[in-house]
């Protein structure tokens, strides 16, 4: 037995710790407790300390800018971990399966967590991820069911496949508005979930996202979203209200498949700007107009919503998806109508400031909108 192997052992029998210092040259004792890196240290070897299961403490050096695949994968002992400032990437089950890994330090810095580097860490609490985070790749905290807090920050692009899926004691969380796409069932199973807020800029929701998610009872959808995919928010049993900020152009045809308490689409955007023309004295023509379409659009004073039963799980979204077309252009056209009136009326009180006698005809002040005008007044009402 080597010398340094001598007092590894002689370390043990006096008080059962085996400390170990990381240089990335020698192989690391099966039962070593305690790490400390090398101050010239960069980066964490493949499996360097893969199944170290009597593993609790790790010191690592500032430097340090990598954590190889599967570095601490089952370390079972190890309950906390606080990364160098120096960290930018955390590689594929870098800690998979470190079932007592309970608090987590990430810095500032970091920019990538890699493919289920922290998947069914079952211990782990809060997640506070750093604003220099760009990847957070599949999987990444996939079965981690006491995870019970994540703080997900502006400069996140990219939610991989199954990033929280039955992460089952989560039960709020907010979607940057820089992540424009989150990946299939990302959210899926994370039975407890009662709130998701998805914020401008997200584009496609894909497969699964929020399936089984019980515990959900209101979302809403941006402006900016285009594509809900297939069994995005299947067997969301508690679902009852869900808000469309935008008109999307894709619904899978079982979306809402399964959502029992599903009551009804709501569309605020349009339903303000009906409620506008409803104060206006075109309302009359306008409504009827807008209830040329009930049966697949229904209207409540300015209210315009969907039913449940009329959206069945998604399957009729593009017959309801022309009805709200042409409900938006007949508003557009009145919305017209009145900004020209508002034109003219402006041009007949500034003409009739003017004069002293007061009396000139608004007929005369009627004036022909150039066409680039009405666009510009269509595209700052949209």
């Amino acid at each position: 037995m080597s010398t340094s192997n001598q007092q590894t052992s002689r370390k043990r029998d006096r008080d059962d710790r085996i400390e170990f210092e990381y240089t990335g040259h020698e192989a690391v004792p099966f039962d070593v407790t305690h790490v400390r890196f090398h101050s010239s240290i960069t980066e964490v070897c493949t499996d360097a300390f893969k199944h170290c299961d009597g593993l609790t403490e790790v010191v690592f050096n500032e430097g340090l800018s990598k954590i190889g695949k599967k570095a601490f994968m089952k370390c079972t002992a190890l309950q906390s971990i606080t990364f160098p400032s120096t960290l930018a990437e955390i590689g594929h089950s870098a800690f998979w399966n470190c079932s007592n890994l309970r608090d987590i330090v990430f810095n500032e810095g970091l920019t990538k967590i890699g493919i289920s580097a922290f998947e069914q860490c079952e211990s782990l609490l809060s997640v506070k991820l750093p604003p220099s985070l760009i990847v957070l790749d599949k999987s990444a905290f996939h079965g981690c069911s006491s995870l019970n807090e994540v703080l997900l920050q502006e400069g996140l692009k990219n939610i991989g496949n199954r990033a929280f899926q039955e992460c089952k004691s989560l039960q709020n969380i907010t979607i940057p508005s820089s992540v424009a796409e989150i990946g299939y069932t990302s959210f899926a199973n994370c039975f407890n979930l009662k709130q998701i807020e998805l914020n401008t800029g997200l584009k496609k929701i894909y497969d699964f996202l929020l399936y089984g998610c019980n515990s959900l009872e209101h979302i809403s959808l941006p402006s900016t979203l285009t594509d809900i995919y297939r069994y995005s928010f299947k067997g969301c049993n508690n679902l009852r209200e869900v808000e469309f900020h935008g008109i999307v152009q894709k619904i899978g045809g079982e979306a809402f498949a399964n959502c029992q308490s599903l009551e009804r689409f709501v569309f605020p955007n349009i339903s303000s700007r009906l409620e506008n023309i409803i104060k206006t004295g075109h309302w009359l023509e306008a409504e009827n107009k807008i209830d040329e379409v009930r049966g697949v659009v229904e209207r409540i004073g300015s209210e315009i919503f969907v039913s449940g039963a009329t959206m069945n799980g998604g399957r009729n979204w593009k017959t309801i998806r022309a009805s709200l077309d042409q409900i938006i252009s007949w508003i557009r056209y009145y919305e017209i109508m009145e900004a020209t009136t508002t034109l003219e009326l402006a041009w007949w009180k500034f003409l009739n400031n003017q004069t002293e006698s007061n009396d000139i005809n608004r007929d005369a002040c009627r004036l022909e909108v150039p066409g680039p005008v009405k666009d510009a007044i269509l595209q700052y009402l949209d």
